[in-house]
């Protein structure tokens, strides 16, 4: 048998997340693994590195799965590709030892959430990203960030029927860039928790339209108690852009989407 590690792009929005639901319910992982299926001629389950939310979109989702079929690595792009819809495409495909897991393997991830601040929404890219028409005060919104980076119980910023383990986990970075009406933050852990990355912009969109100060993002991961939060952001905005392996995996480095958004912030207002 041969691991086969592949990245997975996909547009979220007409999918139940990611994860193979009830009979009937559209999901990435079936379309996935049932176009993967035709390739290897058997049938393929996948380990994925996120399990995304439904309307929840991915540029750099990683997965991987066991095989005894022989085939190249454009084989299985280009043949997965062929029986994928049109919302879903294999960017790679990587041979890579048993010791790969595209879970447990992961030593970070990263999220880019992208909001459009405009009174009048946008016709196109609705689904894309999330739209606020209320007026957001940038510099307020970054003056909360602060308080989240770093290791943390994020009680307060998990959704309801959240299942993992441990609420403790370690924000790397997170910022947040500004380019004309275009939001963008940027945020990378070693692992989220269930709504962590919409929930946290849920509250800085209420700090950003004044309804709260900046110190309530802290206040709120002190309490320890999701009541104490703000309102989940809608998954439209919400994208997985990268996964992070040990080099000596020898996985492909890609450029952090979407594709119409830099792959480098830095040139942005941050």
């Amino acid at each position: 048998m041969t691991r086969i590690a592949l990245g997975v792009e996909y547009d979220g929005s007409r999918y139940h997340g990611w994860q193979t639901q009830q009979k009937g319910i559209a999901s990435v992982q079936l379309a996935v693994e049932t176009a993967l299926a035709k390739v290897a001629d058997h049938p393929v389950s996948v380990s994925c590195a996120g399990r995304t939310d439904a309307g929840v979109h991915a540029t750099g989702q990683v997965i991987h799965f066991d095989t005894g079929a022989e085939r190249t690595e454009r084989g299985w792009v280009f043949g997965a590709n062929t029986n994928l819809p049109a919302d879903i495409a294999i960017r790679w495909a990587r041979p890579v030892s048993e010791a790969f897991h595209a879970r447990f393997g992961a030593r970070a991830r990263r999220y880019r959430y992208v909001i459009y601040n405009h009174p009048i929404r946008p016709g196109l890219y609705n689904r894309q990203l999330t739209w606020n028409y209320r007026p957001l005060d940038v510099a307020r919104m970054r003056a909360a960030l602060p308080a989240l980076l770093g290791t943390h119980d994020f009680t307060s910023y998990r959704g309801i029927h959240c299942q993992a383990k441990s609420p403790v986990k370690t924000l790397h970075h997170l910022a947040l860039y500004q380019q004309g009406p275009l939001l963008v933050l940027e945020a990378e852990a070693n692992a989220f928790l269930m709504h962590m990355v919409r929930n946290i912009v849920g509250v800085l969109m209420a700090i950003g339209t004044g309804k709260a100060e900046p110190e309530w993002a802290g206040q709120v991961l002190a309490a320890r108690d999701r009541r104490q939060g703000g309102v989940t952001a809608p998954p439209f905005g919400l994208y997985l852009v990268n996964v992070d392996y040990d080099s000596s995996f020898g996985l492909p480095a890609e450029q952090l989407g979407p594709q119409w958004l830099p792959h480098d912030l830095s040139a942005w207002s941050s």
